[in-house]
């Protein structure tokens, strides 16, 4: 069976199947170890997700990871199968599963299989070294620390020995040796030691070290000096460039004694030396040759030496000059080559040192532990050891099995099914915690890792979003959410907003509104949105429109103030007075007019809509009233009703690496019940005196009514009302309308040409 047909649905599926019917869509019920065991015959189309990610839930991390066997980050639906089958397996009563306990009792282990035989006894062993062999259970804080677990016992199958794995003190000692020399391996129980490819890597090495050591004793020329022969090479070394330089340099001196000033460099060098505060370290001088330059010069060794190499020379004659040569003051070239000649079996022998990763330890040492049984028996102990790795390894199992008996069924109920999301008993794995802003508290919470590049798929769930950045005050921790407001309004809801988020833990947060996703909230937001928007509109424009005005006077103030500093001083003598600007009558004539006619046909068309309204029956008022509004706030509702049944979980999971399979409805009264809005709690009392209310000059009511007037005005005025009222009035837009539509369609012909006028008399024949 490929991945492509578990649960295909075949002819094989024996299993009757529960469903319940919430969320608009049918969910699987899982309730006993036999449906969670037939899961790989329940068609996958059923399923409300095929992939979730292992982080950013609410979930342990640990379970994810033992699920995930390819370990790409993601659970799906055959990984799922695999991790139930097996766990049914190793039961006795699949039901065990359901109970979702971190304790586990050791006679629920099915001891059928050989898996389930191992398992028990690791389990018993653990028990056994925790200092608990007659229990009768065990549960994930006695697996969690492994250490305490290895901590009392010497073998523990994992093929490192630390030093007190043995009784025997001479070993011990040398696996001790063996760790100071190559590093320590961890065993499980935290001690230090040591493994086979270690030990024999010591051994090993030892005894390379050795051989090599004794090729230095049996041939005399690779120590001419001894013990002393190591710091003679180490001198000679440091020298050897400078040396070679000089007897280099005397060789051109002798082949052209014009290069011997430059070969012992410049007056001017030794000028700008002489400028500077000198130490015999100087590099300046450190540069310069050993001694004067001179035709095949012997190098001095004692007077005549550059001072920045007089000590290291005096060294040099002491320690291998006077021991291999004699005790002199010049070394001729000659000479040079016969103390490199007798230094070259040392140099030779040093660079094939072999096995020096033990070289601490020193020679008679490790010829004591070459000699010894120690490598024998540490390899049989290793061997011990690792004879335990089949138990020991079978504590990752039981490990396994307590962890899915805890958290399998809740992770089926996330996954299988949204169970725990629509049950409303518990938070589901992808509800981060709650978000407690505007009077509100929303518990649809998701944890995401790219605002921008969520909200770009999350807009599609026809839900009102807000992300927002967490910060925890003296801590480094960060975290974005999306806050799902499904109950409410959003007047309030605006980038910048802070609130406080309560994680699973109980832990707060500080939470700022970064981005929103607008989107209907709901019907009674949809209804006042017209309202509200007008009153927006006219305030907006009664601000734009005093500003402006506030403007327009301070400019002429300004101009004035200006123009009266800078007029030059006139003779009223000669000037005579000033003339008085001249009322333009012309003009305030025309505004008064626009005025009156403007306030001439609202108040007609006030007039005919009352006159209408007071014509009505007195039942026929209220739902007059009542339709006009809904002709107001009808578009508007209908439209946020036709989003609302639209909201969907899918795309706000999808958004962070989930595969949700089903269209997972958040319906009003269920997206009412994620949202809670604040309200007074029962029995309470409410002391509705309050000393800074605005003063009841029914304002509101007044405010209220001239926007219902005015609405209903425009109505009127456009014709809407003469099609559900035909005694009102014709409004003037129907009137010119029927006018425009009166008038011929074609134009008139033109007048014929007017008969001539001329009354001169034809003359006679």
């Amino acid at each position: 069976m490929n991945d492509h047909s578990l649960g295909a649905g075949s002819a094989t599926n024996s299993h009757r199947w529960q469903f319940f019917r919430i969320g608009g869509f049918d969910q699987v019920n899982l309730t006993s170890g036999r449906d969670l065991l037939a899961l790989d015959q329940l068609d996958q189309k059923l399923w409300v997700a095929l992939s979730c990610p292992t982080r950013g839930l609410e979930f342990d991390p640990q379970t994810l990871d033992l699920i995930d066997t390819d370990k790409d980050g993601h659970i799906r639906v055959p990984e799922i199968i695999a991790a139930v089958k097996w766990a049914g397996s190793l039961l006795n009563d699949p039901d065990e599963l359901l109970k979702e306990s971190a304790e586990l009792p050791l006679q629920a282990i099915n001891v059928n299989s050989p898996e389930g035989t191992r398992i028990l006894a690791s389990a018993r062993q653990i028990l056994a070294n925790l200092g608990k062999p007659d229990a009768q259970s065990i549960s994930l804080s006695d697996t969690a620390d492994t250490t305490r677990i290895f901590a009392q016992t010497k073998l523990n199958g994992d093929g490192i020995v630390p030093a007190d794995a043995t009784d025997d003190a001479s070993l011990k000692t040398v696996i001790q040796n063996i760790i100071d020399c190559l590093g320590a391996e961890t065993d499980r129980s935290g001690k230090p030691g040591v493994n086979q490819a270690k030990t024999d890597q010591f051994f090993a090495d030892a005894q390379a070290y050795c051989a090599w050591h004794q090729k230095a004793l049996s041939d005399k020329s690779i120590l001419p000096l001894g013990d002393a022969t190591a710091a003679a090479s180490a001198t000679v070394k440091s020298l050897a460039v400078k040396i070679n330089d000089f007897f280099a340099r005397c060789r051109l001196a002798a082949f052209d004694s014009r290069a011997l000033a430059a070969l012992n460099r410049e007056e001017k060098e030794f000028l700008a030396l002489a400028a500077k505060d000198l130490t015999i370290t100087t590099s300046e001088i450190a540069g310069f040759p050993l001694a004067r330059i001179e035709p095949d010069k012997a190098l001095p060794l004692k007077e005549g030496v550059n001072p920045a190499w007089a000590a290291t020379l005096a060294t040099f004659r002491a320690t291998v000059v006077k021991p291999l040569l004699d005790d002199r003051s010049t070394l001729t070239e000659a000479d040079w080559s016969t103390l490199v000649a007798k230094l070259s079996p040392y140099e030779t022998w040093a660079a094939a040192k072999a096995g020096a990763t033990v070289e601490k330890l020193g020679p008679t040492r490790l010829q004591e532990i070459l000699a010894s049984p120690a490598h024998k028996s540490i390899t049989a102990l290793i061997a011990s050891d690792k004879a335990l790795e089949p138990q020991s390894n079978a504590i990752a199992s039981v490990d396994k099995l307590l962890r899915f008996h805890r958290d399998l069924y809740r992770l089926l109920n996330n996954f299988v099914a949204f169970r725990d999301f629509y049950g409303r008993e518990r938070k589901a794995v992808f509800q981060a915690g709650t978000l407690y802003l505007d009077r509100r508290s929303c518990e649809l919470c998701l944890r995401v890792d790219d605002a921008g590049k969520h909200a770009a798929l999350a807009g599609l769930s026809r839900t009102y979003l807000a992300y927002c950045d967490l910060t925890r005050k003296g801590s480094p921790e960060k975290m974005t959410i999306a806050a799902a407001f499904t109950n409410g309004d959003s007047d309030n809801l605006m980038v910048g907003r802070n609130g406080i988020f309560y994680d699973r833990h109980g832990q707060d947060w500080n939470a700022t509104i970064t981005k929103v996703v607008e989107q209907p909230i709901s019907i009674r937001q949809a209804f006042w949105s017209p309202y509200k928007k007008f009153i927006r509109l006219i305030e907006s424009q009664a601000e734009k429109l005093a500003s402006a005005r506030e403007k327009a006077v301070q400019d002429s103030a300004e101009a004035k103030v200006v123009a009266a500093a800078t007029a030059a001083p006139t003779d009223p003598a000669k000037t005579g007075p000033t003339k008085k600007e001249a009322f333009d009558v012309a003009k305030f004539a025309g505004i008064f007019a626009a005025i009156g006619l403007a306030i001439g046909a609202i108040g007609g068309a006030l007039a005919g809509l009352l006159g209408a309204f007071g014509k009505l029956v007195w039942w026929q008022m209220p739902l007059a009233i009542i339709g006009i509004m809904l002709l107001i706030s009808g578009p508007s509702m209908i439209l946020a009703w036709l989003k609302l049944r639209q909201r969907n979980l899918g795309p706000i999971l999808d958004a962070n690496g989930w595969a949700v399979n089903a269209r997972a409805k958040i319906n009003l009264p269920f997206g009412a019940s994620l949202t809670g809005i604040a309200k007074l709690p029962p029995n309470s009392q409410r002391n509705l005196s309050d000393p800074f209310a605005e003063k009841k000059s029914g304002r509101n009511w007044l405010i209220a009514f001239l926007i219902l007037v005015v609405a209903i005005g425009g109505l009127w005025y456009f014709g809407l009302l003469n099609k559900y009222l035909p005694s009102l009035p014709k409004s003037p837009y129907l009137k010119k309308q029927e006018q425009t539509t009166s008038e011929p369609s074609s134009t008139p012909a033109a007048n014929p040409a007017p008969a001539s006028t001329n009354t001169t008399p034809a003359p006679a024949n």
